[in-house]
């Protein structure tokens, strides 16, 4: 029987494929392919993918037959061979994919991570968020699309795959940070190898064709001195919404190289003076005061890209200084404003990390903390301080467990492996249109 549904299963992907290649999508066909792949690993979560994605291509096959035939009972054409060749396809695709959730089918995709649900959750997130970006922008905002018309789909499926792939790392791991760090950096590395291209003249590596100081502060800074082009705002609050100040550990395309500073100058970050985090109150207003005025005075578009290219440049000194010589990450705390921002308005999202009764103060969560969001005061209190970016490295850390996720009407268990799969499935988003 186990023989039979993967035979079902392979043979509902390979008709699927054949009908994609047939009608010229080249992307869908070879995605259709790549499922095997999932068959094969016998991961867990492949069955919630698998499973699924056969009973839509049963639902597609469905619809083209009753087209067909209502195509050959106009033209007054026999079609109810059609109509039985069809069923067949149908009832294979659908066969294939209940066996994903049949008993036997779980028993087959046995390996990998108790966080299936969380990984099959971040392949359809991830998956879903491309596609729909992929069908919705003028432009092909898929780097695939560019170089091969029509592929689109295959990187759509292979990101969606990796965002899956790293969920279970992440909820598996006993240590997240690491993981965290190395995935967050390639991100990094992407989007300013695409921004290095960029500036070589290779413009099909960025977004629009046009090159952007990629600066955080123009996020805010940006559309005031310009009166216009509230894109990157409008994708900043709502990452906000989705995952609070998570974009800031996870997503923003700076951040990374304030953490590999810090990681490389100091093991254990060192305890700063509070007051320093006003800082960013200043830079605050200094982007946003600074934008408006050379507005009003009709500073040239050449100078305002010069004030800002500075602000950046003092940014990555700050990172090569201060974050390396405390292993703080001196930059996301008390230097940029849209940290600042994430901060105060990322408590519009439900997401918290909570520290429960019985925590001995060990200092081993603090020891992990770049952001400086747990101190001894903190830890008394039961939450960790207004820096906090939902990191999760301390959650690992713990040795007693008494640190944790926090979702409203999710266990902590449940709640870190939904966070997870939230935020994952956003970085692979980004990785795929990672463009300047």
């Amino acid at each position: 029987m186990t023989a039979a549904g993967v035979i079902l299963q392979l043979l509902g992907l390979l008709l699927f494929a054949a009908h994609s290649l047939r009608q010229g999508d080249p992307g869908l066909t070879a995605s259709s392919l790549a499922l095997i792949g999932l068959i094969a690993s016998r991961q867990h979560f492949a069955r919630l993918v698998v499973g699924p994605a056969l009973l839509a291509m049963a639902l597609a096959f469905a619809v083209v037959a009753r087209d067909m035939a209502l195509f050959r009972l106009a033209a007054d054409q026999p079609y109810i061979r059609l109509l039985a060749i069809m069923a067949g396809v149908v009832a294979v695709c659908a066969a294939g994919g209940l066996f994903a959730f049949s008993a036997r089918g779980a028993a087959l995709y046995r390996r990998g991570s108790e966080a299936a649900m969380a990984q099959a959750a971040a392949f359809w997130l991830a998956a879903g968020l491309l596609a729909l970006a992929r069908t919705r922008v003028s432009f092909p905002i898929v780097l695939a699309d560019r170089f091969f018309p029509g592929w689109g789909l295959l990187e759509v499926t292979a990101l969606a795959g990796y965002a899956a792939w790293l969920t279970g790392r992440m909820n598996d791991a006993p240590r997240t940070g690491p993981i965290r760090s190395r995935y967050w950096a390639a991100f990094t590395l992407v989007f300013f190898g695409q921004l290095a291209l960029g500036l070589a003249g290779e413009t099909i590596f960025l977004m629009t064709g046009a090159l952007h100081l990629p600066v955080p502060a123009l996020i805010v800074a940006g559309p005031l001195y310009r009166g216009g082009g509230y894109f990157m705002p409008i994708l900043y609050l709502s990452t906000l919404l989705l995952v609070g100040p998570g974009w800031c550990s996870h997503l923003c395309y700076i951040g990374a190289a304030d953490d590999a500073c810090a990681r490389l100058g100091r093991k254990t970050p060192k305890r700063l003076p509070g007051r320093l985090g006003w800082w960013r109150l200043g830079t605050l207003a200094l982007a946003v005061g600074g934008a408006l005025g050379m507005r009003l005075l009709g500073v040239p578009t050449l100078t305002a890209v010069w004030a800002a290219a500075v602000f950046g440049l003092i940014g990555l000194v700050v990172m090569a200084t201060l974050s390396r010589a405390s292993g703080v990450m001196v930059h996301c705390t008390m230097y940029c404003p849209i940290g600042l921002v994430g901060n105060v308005l990322g408590k519009i999202s439900p997401w918290r990390i909570r520290i429960s009764e019985g925590c001995d103060g060990c200092g081993r969560c603090s020891r992990v903390c770049r952001y400086l969001a747990l101190s001894p005061a903190d830890l008394a209190k039961g939450r960790p301080g207004s820096t906090c970016t939902l990191c999760g490295d301390c959650v690992g850390a713990c040795p007693g467990a008494r640190l944790g996720f926090r979702f409203p009407g999710l266990s902590p268990l449940a709640a870190r492996q939904a966070f997870f799969a939230l935020v994952i499935a956003l970085h692979a988003v980004f990785l795929g249109v990672a463009r300047i």
